[in-house]
């Protein structure tokens, strides 16, 4: 019985391996491939612009989105890869590191700043680090990350089926963790903040209204 029980633990504690797939790769943006396998490939450890996504050179507004997946198709489109699947995501896309000739694609996207590391994953910093310092890719230019691009997307789009202000009283009094906070029209936070009555949240008519309410301003 003690065997079987320490048999069964070191089967338990051993990593699993990782599942090989190969195929011919189709690019559909600069950190998603497909090689033909049951599930889209979402290269592990790094990040991309999103398809419409846009940056700044300082002088005009660019489709970096576009511009990195366009990049990542001249380097692999139609070529031979083979992935290391280590899991699957949410999404049911395989979470893999690709390669190419022997070359680790994942690495070579951020080394060449054409995606970055996915949030503060290890993996590919060093190759990312050198990306920064010599303007790499899109690292040229002003772009937010990516990760941030989309969860402003979603406050944006949360906004919009927010419900309306009461008449003339378009403050917005939001209840978080950091206490019973009013944010006024223009400010940074308005768009992007939701109002929850059920939860206590209001609209305001006035600053003098918010703060007798017991609901103090918004920084910045």
């Amino acid at each position: 019985m003690f065997r079987l029980c320490s048999l069964l633990l070191a089967m338990l504690a051993a990593p699993v391996a990782a599942q090989t797939l190969a195929g011919t790769v189709r690019v559909i943006d600069a950190d998603t491939i497909d090689i033909g396998a049951p599930a889209t490939i979402r290269l592990l450890g790094i990040d991309a612009a999103e398809a419409d996504q846009t940056c700044s050179d300082g002088n005009a507004v660019l489709p970096c989105g576009a511009m990195a997946t366009e990049a990542a198709r001249r380097l692999y489109h139609g070529r031979q890869a083979s992935c290391q699947v280590h899991q699957t995501d949410v999404y049911g896309r395989a979470l893999a590191i690709c390669s190419v000739e022997g070359r680790d694609i994942n690495a070579e996207l951020v080394h060449l700043g054409i995606a970055r590391v996915y949030r503060d994953d290890p993996r590919y910093f060093e190759q990312q680090k050198e990306a920064v310092l010599l303007s790499r890719g899109l690292w040229a230019y002003d772009m937010v990350d990516p990760a941030v691009w989309r969860a402003e997307g979603r406050a944006r789009n949360a906004a919009k089926t927010a419900p309306a202000p009461h008449g003339d009283c378009a403050i917005k009094g939001n209840i978080s963790d950091n206490g019973r906070i009013y944010h006024l029209p223009g400010s940074r936070s308005y768009d992007r903040t939701r109002i929850d009555e059920g939860r206590g949240e209001r609209w305001f008519c006035s600053e003098t209204e918010a703060r007798a309410a017991g609901w103090r301003a918004a920084r910045g």
